[in-house]
C-alpha cells in the first residue's frame, strides 16, 4: 500500500508537469484557435536554454530566464509570422506551426549539437524524500510539484482574479465586442501566445534534470501532450488538468506493476492470444495513453470536458 502511494505521488508529479505543458497549448487554442504543432519544440528549447543558463548562472536563474526568453520569442513569432498567416485561414496557421517545429529542431541541432546533454540536479534537491525498498519519491519531484502548483495558481489568479484575465476571457467568445470597448485584442493574442510558450519552456526546464535532453525530445513528448488536450477536451483547462493527472498516474502505475496483460483481460472476461497474455503491463505502459485516446475518440469525441459544436 505504501509503495502504491509513492507510485501515485510520482504519477501526480509527472501529471502536473504534463499539465503545465498542455495548459499553454490549451490557452493558445482557446484564444487563437491554433493547434500549435510547435508547442513541444518550445518545451525542448526551454530545456536546452535551461541547461545553458544553469551552467553559468545556476538552476534558479534558469527557472526564470529560460521561460522569459522563450516567451519573448513566442510573442515575436505570433506578431511577425502567425498573425500574417491568420489572414489566409486556419490551414496556413497549422502549416506554419508545423514548419516552425522543424525549424526549431534544426536550430537546436546547430547550436547544441546532435548529442544529448544533462542538467544536473541542484545538490539541495538531490536524493530521496521517501524511500520504501526499490520505490522512491525524490526531493526533486516534490520540488517539481511545488513549482507546478505555484505556477498554475498564478495562472488561475491571472485568468480569474485580474482585470487582464477578465478582458482575456471576454475576448475568447466576444472578440469584436471587446475590441469595440477599446481593448487591443491582437495584443491580447500575443500575450496569450507568449504565456503559452513560456509555460512550455518552464516545463522543459523543470523536466530537464529527469529527462534526456536531446533533439528528439519534442517528438517524444509532443504526442503525449496532444493526447492530453484531446482526452481532456480541446480548449478546456479543467479537462487538461484531469487528463494530465489521469495519464501521469496511469503510466506510473503500469510501469511499476508486476501483473500481466492477461490478468486484466481475464478480469474483464476477455481471452487474449498467448503472445499477448504473457506480456507484462509495464511493457505496454507507453501504449496506454494512445489506447485511452482511441477509446475517447470512439466514445466521446469532444473529450472529458469539451463542448459540443452546437454548444459553442
Amino acid at each position: 500500500m505504501q509503495a502504491f502511494a509513492v507510485a501515485t505521488l510520482n504519477g501526480i508529479s509527472y501529471g502536473l508537469l504534463l499539465f503545465m505543458l498542455s495548459a499553454g497549448l490549451t490557452l493558445i487554442f482557446s484564444m487563437l484557435g491554433v493547434l500549435n504543432f510547435a508547442h513541444a519544440s518550445f518545451y525542448m528549447l526551454g530545456a536546452y536554454l535551461g541547461y545553458s543558463i544553469a551552467a553559468h548562472e545556476g538552476f534558479g536563474s534558469a527557472l526564470v530566464m529560460a521561460p522569459l526568453a522563450v516567451g519573448i520569442a513566442g510573442a515575436a513569432v505570433e506578431r511577425t509570422l502567425l498573425r500574417r498567416a491568420r489572414a489566409n485561414g486556419p490551414l496556413h496557421e497549422l502549416l506554419l506551426t508545423f514548419g516552425l517545429a522543424y525549424l526549431l529542431a534544426e536550430l537546436v541541432k546547430l547550436v547544441w549539437g546532435l548529442g544529448s546533454v544533462s542538467l544536473a540536479l541542484p545538490s539541495a534537491l538531490d536524493g530521496p524524500l521517501i524511500a520504501l525498498g526499490d520505490v522512491t519519491f525524490s526531493r526533486y519531484r516534490a520540488f517539481m510539484m511545488v513549482v507546478s502548483v505555484a505556477t498554475l495558481a498564478a495562472l488561475y489568479a491571472l485568468l480569474r482574479m485580474s482585470r487582464t484575465g477578465l478582458v482575456l476571457r471576454a475576448a475568447l467568445t466576444h472578440a469584436r465586442a471587446v475590441e469595440a470597448l477599446g481593448h487591443d485584442v491582437a495584443r491580447i493574442g500575443t500575450l496569450v501566445f507568449a504565456i503559452g510558450t513560456a509555460l512550455a519552456a518552464l516545463a522543459g526546464v523543470i523536466g530537464a534534470p529527469l529527462a534526456v535532453v536531446e533533439p528528439g525530445m519534442a517528438e517524444a513528448v509532443g504526442s503525449i501532450v496532444f493526447v492530453v488536450v484531446i482526452v481532456g477536451g480541446l480548449g478546456s483547462l479543467g479537462g487538461a488538468f484531469v487528463a494530465s493527472l489521469l495519464i501521469g498516474c496511469m503510466q506510473t502505475w503500469a510501469v511499476g506493476s508486476t501483473a500481466s496483460l492477461g490478468t486484466f483481460a481475464r478480469m474483464a472476461g476477455v481471452r487474449l492470444p498467448a503472445v499477448w497474455d504473457a506480456l507484462a503491463l509495464s511493457q505496454v505502459a507507453p501504449l496506454l495513453p494512445y489506447v485511452l485516446l482511441v477509446a475517447m475518440l470512439a466514445c466521446r469525441p469532444r473529450g472529458l470536458f469539451g463542448r459540443r459544436e452546437d454548444d459553442a
